[in-house]
């Protein structure tokens, strides 16, 4: 594709129709740019198109964007399998070349698409790969133009906020040392010459705007190259950051105010990302920052004196506040906090009116429900005021229990005397006293289990009786929303430690309330009964299980239905969760409710899938689906004709248009469909067949959240209908895919899964004519590249291959491709990896294979291979005895582990995930192909049993090789399982 003006307007209109509207027009560009991105200079021609001044800028905008997706899809894809490389090296040249200058020199709209562009390249490429970079960035700082600087400085936090969550390793370290060596001077000089252009530009406010935002971007750049360890040169230039810092904080520019009380402007920002700075060091660093501790503590404390209660000023508060914290936690700086009147001064000039609910607070609740819940009980990342003010008041509450304690049960009293007074007028102050109560008696806990460990001072099951459950028992369920909402939430914030007796007894008020008009009320009762029905006794019981809970099921199950009816819940999570969760609960005594939950969440999916909005309300309606299937089938396997009969026209709708969030979702409920006929010994039916065919297709498998629920339907397809496919021809279809899987660093386990199912479902005599090409793929790929996961994969393969065919089959095999392979094998794989696999079904079947081996293969008693059998059995005790060889992060198998939900231990932001979300109660059942095999090490023992009867005198030979306490461990073995070797 060649570089022109005739291919850049072709090019421009394509990106045109990619904004249409209409799907007829919009779907056939996007994919033919999706056919067209491989072809070399497809890249360049984007960027030569973003950088025309003349071209519309939304065509402009639209070419980085669709530039941002091609770097995202494309750049590291060939590391993780053995595929060419889909973009010519020419190309990754000319863009890396190009793309720094084409940023900075673009319009803000360009440049923050090119500025993720960037950081993306950089993950994988930087340093090593592209070590220029840093020193181009850096150069820029020079310019004096600070709409370059800003541009750097945008992308240096870009590419270096990563260094905030990953893992220590020698190559993080590494690669921040390379940073640091050449960006910590710059930085700092950069610091300390834009702080002194703010006086010379004092008068000029959009000079300061643009001059205030690189010091925000500045700090950002510092938190990111000190939040993994101290460096060297921070330290010793400390007192150039922290006397900036300062100056930051007391900064008072009256032409940077704004008069928006809602978004926070540029001092608001840099004043936040201050208060973030210095918390990482209070709490990191506390040693180095002792000598400063002070300064910045009264500098935040009188920054929040004066900073008003507008939301404007929110991250800023909060964050100050988290500092404070930091610093109130460590022992060595209680003196700080010690005196009662400074105590008495924080409690009621900073917590309490952080703690109060604001009028942009109320206004939330109506207008923003999502947004308010997602705020209050899901901890999302938008820190809030309250928040940070419970989390000062449980710090100080930890370290001076007794003085805050005599403070806040003051303002407890008073607060709670003036809602007795007026409750319609002064609900605020309940809701700002069930706030404290829940701020300083909280100790510890977790948000599956909620709090559960509390300051033995507060009495909470008391304050339950007496303050939540009456304002669950009124009988509006409008009244006082905001109040009836904090009351639900003590309920489930605090569930462990109430009791069973209360819990129960708040669960009718609960169910109650879940057709209340408020959207965070109903939301918050359903939340509150899907965390009460996880909760287990000492014993692991789930304790408000079927007997319990019938009493209330109808209600329960009615209640939670007709919610999802109510104006702007119709895809609420929580409620979908609950209903969810409360079949689970229920298990057979939902059956009578089945009749009426099926057609109606074939409703729900048959709408939510004309424009999928709601990720995690999506997977819990299947979760619900998955759950729905298991406890009919369960009482009735032909029950799934229903099912399939309701939920197939549905399921093609969604496939027929590649509703892309529902196909991996589509596939794992056919999988349990089809799962259930297996075990039901009935056919396959025909629609299943007219949908098989079209699993083979190769853009099926091209998006990775496909492969591993498309691997276990094409498994289910193999195990009940291999005649079927064998008379169709398909084995090359499902042996291109094995062989597509087995390239890939990220899907080999998934390709072994396939073949060990192949092996032992599919028809002998066709799979044994594959057999010696499959085997030359997999050495092909061992060879290029050998990972710990690999090695695990084909370990576990050649053990069901023994079981299945024999260990001279595989002996033989191996051998035919090149003359003493096998040795090859027994040196470098099984004898030095047989300890990486870990799954305990994996490690059984190798027990058993390398057992046969051992003891039934003539071969590995011949000339050629004896010496590797003393070897070969040390390997197997050791896996008998050794925990298994931990394997490289993130190179675990992930067949059974990886995105998977878990029903029992997950969080509560678990569930959907964007590549593929792992439906827990369609989880697939690993067949064991050694079942017979209940004691691995007294089928060792009977094994060499017969082995000596059959070659008498050879086994005593073999094992004379042993080392010693190898030869007590087998004695050991046979003496347990009764064995005489002769």
């Amino acid at each position: 594709m060649e570089v022109t003006e005739a291919n850049l307007q072709l090019l421009a209109g394509y990106l045109q129709q990619t904004l249409s509207a209409d799907p007829n027009v919009r779907r056939p560009a996007e994919k033919l740019l999706e056919s067209t991105e491989l072809q070399q200079n497809y890249a360049v021609l984007l960027l030569n198109l973003i950088d025309k001044a003349e071209m519309d800028m939304t065509i402009r905008i639209a070419g980085a964007i669709a530039f941002k997706n091609y770097v995202k899809r494309n750049w590291a894809a060939h590391e993780d399998s053995n595929e060419p490389d889909r973009i010519h090296e020419s190309d990754r040249n000319t863009i890396k070349t190009l793309i720094v200058t084409l940023m900075l020199h673009s319009p803000i709209a360009l440049q923050k698409q090119l500025s993720d562009t960037v950081s993306i390249i950089g993950k994988h490429d930087f340093p090593k790969k592209w070590p220029q970079l840093i020193v181009e960035m850096v150069n820029k700082f020079a310019s004096g133009d600070f709409n370059v600087i800003n541009g750097v400085l945008q992308t240096a936090h870009s590419l270096f906020k990563r260094y905030r969550y990953e893992f220590k390793s020698q190559e993080l370290w590494e690669e921040i040392k390379f940073v640091l060596d050449r960006m910590s001077k710059p930085l700092t000089d950069l610091l300390q010459a834009t702080m002194e252009l703010t006086k010379v530009h004092e008068q000029n406010a959009e000079a300061l705007k643009v001059i205030y935002g690189s010091l925000v971007l500045v700090n950002k750049v510092f938190y990111s190259l000190n939040v993994q360890d101290l460096p060297e040169f921070f330290e010793d230039n400390m007192n150039i950051w922290m006397g900036a810092f300062i100056q930051q904080l007391a900064a008072d520019v009256p032409l940077l105010t704004s008069n928006d009380d809602e978004d926070a402007g540029v001092l608001e920002h840099l004043r936040s990302q201050v208060c973030e700075n210095i918390c990482l060091y209070a709490r990191k660093y506390d040693e180095e920052f002792k000598p400063y501790m002070e300064q910045f503590v009264t500098a935040v404390w009188e920054l929040l004196v004066k900073t008003s209660l507008h939301t404007k000023y929110d991250a800023l508060v909060s964050n100050a506040l988290q500092f404070l914290s930091g610093v109130a936690e460590r022992k060595h700086n209680q003196s700080i906090f010690e005196n009662p009147e400074i105590l008495a001064r924080i409690c009621d000039k900073v917590v309490i009116p952080n703690l109060d609910i604001r009028p942009s607070d109320e206004e939330l609740f109506e207008d923003s429900p999502d947004e308010y819940i997602k705020r209050d009980i899901e901890g999302s990342d938008i820190d809030t005021r309250r928040r940070a003010a419970c989390d000062l008041v449980k710090t100080l509450s930890v370290n001076f229990e007794q003085k805050i304690f005599g403070i806040f049960g003051q303002y407890l009293e008073i607060l709670l005397n003036k809602y007795k007074e007026n409750p319609a007028a002064n609900w605020r102050s309940k809701d700002t006293a069930i706030y404290l109560v829940t701020s300083w008696a909280s100790r510890g806990g977790t948000q599956k289990h909620g709090i559960t460990q509390t300051s033995e001072l507060v009495p909470l099951p008391q304050f339950c009786a007496q303050q939540i459950i009456p304002e669950l028992e009124r009988s509006n369920v409008n009244e006082l929303p905001v109040l009836k909402a904090a009351a639900i939430k003590y309920v489930m914030v605090f569930r462990t430690l109430l009791g069973p007796q209360i819990v129960n007894q708040c669960l009718p008020q609960l169910i109650r309330h879940l057709p209340a008009e408020s959207i965070v009320v109903h939301s918050y009762a359903a939340c509150a009964l899907e965390r009460i029905l996880t909760m287990r006794d000492a014993a692991s019981n789930v304790m408000f299980g079927p007997q319990i809970l019938s009493q209330h099921s109808n209600e329960l199950v009615s209640g939670l239905f007709s919610t999802l009816s109510l104006s702007g819940s119709n895809e609420n999570e929580y409620v979908m969760k609950a209903i969810m969760r409360s079949f689970h609960s229920l298990q057979g005594a939902a059956m009578p409710y089945m009749g009426v939950a099926l057609p109606r969440l074939t409703e729900i999916l048959t709408q939510v899938a004309k424009n999928p909005s709601r990720p995690n309300f999506n997977h819990y309606l299947f979760e619900t689906l998955a759950i729905s299937i298991k406890i009919v089938c369960q009482t009735d396997a032909s029950a799934v004709s229903s099912f399939e009969e309701a939920l197939f026209p549905v399921f093609q709708g969604i496939l027929q248009q590649d509703i892309v969030e529902f196909v991996p979702y589509v596939f794992q409920l056919l999988s349990v469909l089809l799962e259930v006929r297996e075990t039901s010994g009935s056919p396959i039916p025909e629609p299943y067949w007219a949908l098989f065919p079209c699993l083979l297709s190769p853009a099926l498998w091209d998006r990775s959240g496909n492969v591993t629920p498309l691997i276990r339907l094409l498994s289910a397809f193999i195990k009940r209908g291999s005649t079927q496919i064998q008379a169709s021809g398909k084995l090359n279809g499902i042996l291109g895919i094995f062989q597509k899987m087995i390239a890939s660093k990220a899907n080999d386990h998934e390709g072994f899964y396939l073949l060990q199912t192949l092996i032992f479902h599919y028809p002998t005599p066709e799979m044994q004519t594959s057999m010696r090409q499959i085997f030359g793929l997999l050495f092909q790929r061992l060879s290029l590249a050998k990972t710990p996961k690999y090695l695990s994969g084909i370990i576990v393969f050649f053990s069901y291959y023994i079981v299945k065919f024999g260990g001279s089959a595989l002996v033989q095999l191996i051998d035919d491709i090149q003359p003493g392979m096998f040795g090859m094998v027994l040196e470098r794989v099984l004898i030095t990896d047989l300890n990486k696999v870990i799954k305990a079904i994996e490690r059984k079947a190798v027990s058993v294979g390398i057992t046969k081996l051992l003891t039934e293969c003539p071969e590995m008693c011949s000339p050629h291979y004896n010496q590797f059998w003393p070897r070969l059995l040390h390997a197997l005790i050791d896996v008998f005895e050794r925990p298994a060889d931990k394997l490289a992060p993130f190179e675990g198998a992930a067949s059974d582990a990886g995105n998977v939900f878990s029903l029992e231990d997950e969080g509560e932001g678990a569930g959907y995930q964007v590549a593929f979300a792992q439906l827990s109660h369609a989880q697939p059942t690993r067949q064991d192909y050694v079942a017979e095999v209940t004691d691995t090490r007294q089928f060792l023992a009977t094994s060499l049993g017969k082995f000596s009867q059959s070659r008498p005198g050879e086994l005593a030979t073999l094992l004379g090789s042993l080392q010693p306490d190898y030869k007590q461990m087998v004695q050991k073995y046979c003496d347990q399982a009764g064995v005489r070797i002769v």
